[in-house]
């Protein structure tokens, strides 16, 4: 069982920075790949970014590339999710999330272990 906790949200103007952190505890973190989902209200969960268990591969989805890094630390067992250049589209709760083993990254339905989620509210 792995137990997920996001911190960091909160609110910004456009063109600000936020970085959310999740830290894990449980079985060995750094076995497990990671993403970064996101939801607004009255819209399905949508992907935002992934990182495999070394840290060497990472996916993002379009809407957040080059904006957005993801990166992860398996000695403190946290994973983080950088956002620069917010605009109000990014507003939504996001979730960090694990995987038991490496299935598609970008499908919120493969993976297994998530957090409580945390709200990101970006004005204009």
């Amino acid at each position: 069982q792995v137990q997920l906790v996001e911190s960091g949200g909160g609110s910004v103007q456009a063109g600000g920075s936020l970085r959310l952190s999740c830290a894990a505890s449980g079985r060995t973190f750094s076995n497990y790949p990671m993403g970064w989902f996101r939801q607004a209200p009255g819209k399905e969960r949508e992907f935002v970014a992934a990182i495999r268990w070394g840290g060497a591969v990472t996916l993002y989805a379009d809407s957040v590339k080059g904006r957005f890094t993801i990166s992860r630390d398996n000695a403190k067992s946290t994973v983080y999710l950088q956002m620069n250049s917010l605009k109000p589209g990014d507003t939504a709760v996001y979730y960090c999330a694990a995987q038991r083993d490496n299935r598609d990254a970008t499908n919120y339905r493969h993976y297994d272990y998530w957090g409580q989620g945390a709200q990101v509210t970006v004005s204009s």
